[in-house]
């Protein structure tokens, strides 16, 4: 599976409390090829849990690749952020977005069901998303 990573995953994998934590522990535990990432998302994760040492660890391991420039993209970026404006979407979502349409192959890793189906890639394209299954 080739997988872009947002921070609720990274967040569920490192936080015991998280009521993903399961899911988020044992995909991350079948990855076989580095998640690709950006560090507004390693901010964020950092920032929910308290600790950057833990998001520099999933780097340093090699689950998380650092994949993505935002002075590169910055028009697409404040393109997006004007057509989502209602949403708010915060710069790791621009992100996110933005790096699923230059890696169309990768699917993004989340537990924010809400925006991503929302968002849009290349304007209409659905963005393919893996989520932790919905309880009953």
């Amino acid at each position: 599976m080739k997988g872009i990573a947002d921070t609720g995953f990274i967040v569920a994998a490192g936080d015991r409390d998280d009521r993903h934590h399961q899911w988020a522990v044992s995909l991350a535990h079948s990855v076989t090829e580095p998640l690709l990432t950006c560090e507004a998302v390693l901010a964020e994760a950092a920032f929910h849990l308290k600790s950057s040492a833990y998001v520099l660890t999933l780097v340093e391991s090699g689950l998380l690749l650092l994949a993505f420039d935002v002075s590169r993209n910055l028009p697409q970026l404040l393109e997006l952020g004007r057509r989502y404006a209602d949403r708010n979407p915060d710069l790791a979502d621009l992100c996110l977005i933005r790096m699923s349409e230059l890696h169309p192959g990768h699917v993004v890793i989340t537990v924010d069901e809400s925006d991503f189906r929302v968002y849009r890639r290349n304007k209409r394209e659905a963005i393919p998303l893996l989520c932790p299954p919905r309880r009953m």
